[in-house]
């Protein structure tokens, strides 16, 4: 044997071993590296499954969101209905639209031991909507309030913290409406008085038809949610009902003059839950996407989403944001303060956005095309 073939047969010997060790050293490592990502397909509002929300949790779960985005609960309901059981794996929907998810099939039942129900506030535990004789169905992860949206040169906030401003002659063409019925048509109930704003008889009905149309002659548009952001941000409109600091919030931390206040009528809570699609073959990594958005450290990430911030019923998850970003959860009311959120909610001051019950979804849908058309 020469000298020169002797030392290849070592190398070679030496690097086989030393790879092979390598290997068995780190053999998840290795596996994980090269695995291809298991996608989980997400129905949801605009913002969910973008990277400052899902990044970590794709990346320690080597999981890829596959985003289907919606822009209203009837289109979420739409596309569930004409979709195949399974074709997604997780679901957000408004809580108004849970029970319908619900009635027609198209979620799981949840095992409320799974998820950290006793860190959320009391209101929260037993949220309306997320369960059906006494069976969880979805989950609420974050939610916000809808009052009167207006621009800071235009008006004062004590101007703006009453809805009648609406009618106000300087605003005429400059009052926007976000093109959707129950919000705004919700406002016009909480104006009229009714504590209640969805539970109406006839008579009341009736009287906030009346009102929101002598509204119409200073309607300037009726907008989606990307012409809400643009009518505020340039000035166009300069007053906006149906929406809050879901839209306002985004505009005002990049330097638009806008605002959102809870007027002394009373506001409005919007939420959002998750829940797992019926018949998910991923229904294991869904549960852990939603034991994670709505631990603490999910949840201070879901207050802060680029696409538009929200509020968060987890305590704990106030806690980790109040240390992240004491500024934002000071603007946002996510504090010790007193006259927070969650004071304002045991006020009475905030009333669940929700269906029509004395009238049916559609009364009110149709009036709202026939007010738009007026």
């Amino acid at each position: 044997m020469t000298q020169p073939r002797f030392m290849a047969q070592v190398l070679n010997r030496r690097s086989f071993l030393a790879t092979s060790a390598a290997a068995l050293a780190t053999p998840m490592l290795s596996r994980r590296a090269f695995a291809a990502p298991t996608e989980l397909t997400m129905l949801a509002w605009y913002g969910h499954a973008e990277p400052d929300i899902v990044a970590e949790f794709e990346a320690e779960h080597n999981v890829k969101f596959v985003p289907k985005y919606y822009t209203g609960g009837d289109n979420m309901l739409g596309l569930i209905s004409q979709s195949p059981p399974g074709t997604f794996d997780v679901i957000l929907s408004d809580a108004e639209y849970v029970q319908a998810l619900n009635a027609g099939g198209f979620v799981e039942e949840l095992d409320p031991e799974d998820y950290a129900l006793a860190d959320y506030f009391p209101e929260f535990q037993n949220f309306p909507g997320n369960w059906a004789d006494g069976k969880l169905f979805s989950l609420v992860a974050r939610f916000g309030f809808l009052g009167v949206a207006y621009n800071t040169d235009a008006l004062t906030e004590a101007q703006a913290a009453n809805y009648n401003i609406f009618w106000d002659p300087k605003l005429t063409g400059k009052v926007g409406h976000f093109d959707w019925h129950l919000p705004n048509l919700g406002q016009m109930s909480l104006l009229n008085g009714n504590a209640v704003p969805y539970d109406i008889d006839e008579t009341a009905w009736e009287a906030v038809k009346e009102k929101i149309l002598t509204l119409r002659p200073q309607i300037g548009g009726f907008f989606d949610y990307g012409g809400t952001f643009s009518s505020l941000n340039d000035g166009q409109m300069l007053a906006f009902a149906g929406i809050g600091d879901w839209i306002t919030g985004v505009l005002e931390k990049n330097g638009a003059k806008v605002r959102s206040v809870i007027p002394e009528q009373g506001g409005l809570q919007w939420s959002e839950c998750f829940s797992i699609g019926k018949g998910s073959q991923k229904a294991e990594l869904a549960k852990k996407w939603i034991q994670y958005i709505t631990s603490a450290k999910g949840q201070a990430k879901s207050a802060q989403m680029a696409a538009y911030p929200a509020l968060i019923p987890n305590q704990k998850g106030w806690e980790v944001l109040q240390a992240e970003n004491p500024a934002e959860a000071k603007r946002q009311g996510m504090t010790k303060d007193a006259g927070n959120v969650i004071d304002m909610i045991r006020a009475g001051r905030i009333q669940y956005r929700q269906w029509p019950i004395q009238q049916d979804l559609e009364t009110w849908n149709d009036f709202w095309s026939e007010y738009k058309g007026a």
